[in-house]
């Protein structure tokens, strides 16, 4: 478990450098890109996939937003071969935006009524 762990830590810093460039194109396509990997499938389960990214934006260095940890984790997924989206939403008044993943349109890394609150913007 703490070798997940470790690469959950990886993606989470992975993506925060492309935030802190702030270059949205480039995280959104590489979350886009990447493939569902085969062979990795029943290795670990969903919610141990997104428990461990949980216990990584702990240990993180500085706080961690939905858009870094939700694209994270939907790469982390489908490289154990889950078919994860991530999904960027807003809500008009007040205005906020979230991001967050689901799985054959469950939400995994966030509350389950989250679609509700937010209207979706894109699927990747």
């Amino acid at each position: 478990m703490s070798s997940l762990v470790l690469r959950a830590y990886l993606q989470l810093i992975k993506f925060d450098f492309y935030l802190a460039r702030g270059d949205f194109a480039v995280l959104y396509s590489k979350v886009r890109e990447r493939p569902v990997r085969n062979g990795f499938k029943n290795r670990y389960s969903i919610d141990q996939i997104c428990h461990a990214m949980d216990v990584a934006c702990i240990w993180y260095r500085k706080e961690v937003l939905c858009l870094q940890r939700s694209a994270a984790a939907a790469c982390l997924l489908r490289y154990y071969g889950v078919p994860a989206q991530m999904v960027i939403g807003a809500q008009p008044v007040p205005f906020r935006a979230h991001a967050w993943v689901e799985v054959d349109g469950r939400v995994v890394n966030d509350k389950p009524y989250v679609p509700q609150i937010y209207a979706v913007l894109e699927r990747c």
